[in-house]
């Protein structure tokens, strides 16, 4: 795999707003909509549910969609790849996001489903997330992944660490 030396890397706009959209902004909405429609105390649990559904659900699932049907937006937005012998491999990675996200929607039908999404979900992130660390960062997207991975992670531990 070829590795691009774009110096001077620039963000991309649609991944980055995407990304906190779903890891910031939605679940906040779904925790304050859920507390005033149900009157449900606000709670981390309550915040976890909304969390795990759009943090994890709905941005894995999204991610996998994108990975499968456009690995080359990966490869080179986020690992700055510019071989085409990357793909099959982050094709994979799709699938498996896919079905991490899947179990991170069901998890707002079925909050039993939570705690699972957060154990194996939050080391999926966290792995990522120390990946991304261990290597040089190539560039904003590749930072603002590595620092969202972690923050997830964190999130997704205390979490599961509560729930247990």
């Amino acid at each position: 795999m070829t590795s691009s030396k774009n110096t001077d890397d620039k963000p991309n706009k649609f991944y980055i707003i995407s990304v906190s959209i779903l890891t910031f902004i939605i679940p906040a909405i779904g925790f304050m909509a859920d507390h005033f429609v149900t009157e449900t105390a606000l709670s981390f649990n309550l915040f976890s549910k909304w969390f795990i559904f759009s943090a994890v659900g709905l941005r894995l699932f999204l991610a996998g969609l994108k990975q499968v049907k456009d690995p080359a937006f990966t490869a080179k937005q986020i690992f700055h790849l510019d071989s085409p012998d990357s793909f099959p491999i982050l094709r994979e990675l799709g699938f498996a996001n896919i079905c991490f996200g899947l179990v991170g929607i069901v998890s707002l039908f079925r909050p039993e489903w939570r705690a699972v999404s957060a154990f194996a979900s939050g080391l999926y992130y966290g792995i990522a997330g120390i990946q991304h660390g261990l290597k040089k960062i190539s560039g904003i997207n590749e930072k603002f992944a590595l620092w969202t991975d972690l923050l997830i992670f964190g999130l997704l531990l205390v979490y599961f660490v509560i729930t247990l």
